[in-house]
Parts: C-alpha cells; sequence; structure tokens
C-alpha cells in the first residue's frame, strides 16, 4: 500500500514511540519505588474519567445531535460499569449505527 516511508517520518514515529514507552516505563518504575498518598492514589484512578471527558468535550462541541446521543451514551456506562474501555466502545458503536454504517459490523 505504501511504497515509500520518509525517513524524517520514520524517524519522528520511532522517537515518539520511545518518548511514550520512557514516561509510562518511569511511572511505573517510580510508583514502585514510593508509596503514593491517598491524594495521589485518588486521582491516579480518577484519570481515565478525565481523559474521557477532555475526548468527549472537544467532539461534542465540535459535533451534532449524533454525536451528543454517542456521548450521552459513553457516560451512561461509564458510570455504570465504571469501564473506560467498554465505554468507548459502546459510544463508537452507537455512533456508528446512528450513523448508518454500523449494520454490517453488528
Amino acid at each position: 500500500m505504501f511504497d515509500e516511508v520518509s525517513l524524517t517520518a520514520l524517524a519522528v514515529v520511532c522517537g515518539m514511540s520511545l518518548v511514550t514507552y520512557s514516561t509510562k516505563a518511569g511511572g511505573f518504575w517510580a510508583l514502585d519505588r514510593i508509596e503514593p498518598s491517598d491524594s495521589v492514589r485518588e486521582a491516579l484512578d480518577a484519570l481515565p474519567g478525565g481523559i474521557i471527558i477532555a475526548i468527549l468535550t472537544v467532539r461534542l462541541l465540535n459535533g451534532g445531535p449524533i454525536e451528543w446521543a454517542a456521548g450521552i451514551v459513553v457516560v451512561l456506562v461509564a458510570h455504570r460499569t465504571e469501564n473506560v474501555l467498554l465505554a468507548m466502545a459502546a459510544g463508537i458503536v452507537t455512533l456508528l449505527v446512528i450513523r448508518g454504517t454500523g449494520s454490517g459490523i453488528v
């Protein structure tokens, strides 16, 4: 599909991958060596919900009724199940079904 890859693009992707991995591995390394306070633990537990809200806010401000319906589904599923991955999947499926493109995969 792709005949040639730009050396610059490849270097950028590899660099971003290395930084992402280093950040995650460094976080795990640091948390293994310190005992976070209760407030830090609560903040880390709330982080996935904050990420959902950040993503949803941008999409909803630029979206219409279809995006709002999918956003409501995400919030409801996240609140009910406390499972971020399931909530995001439910929102995507809702979006696809409402738009009519999901009928072939369901």
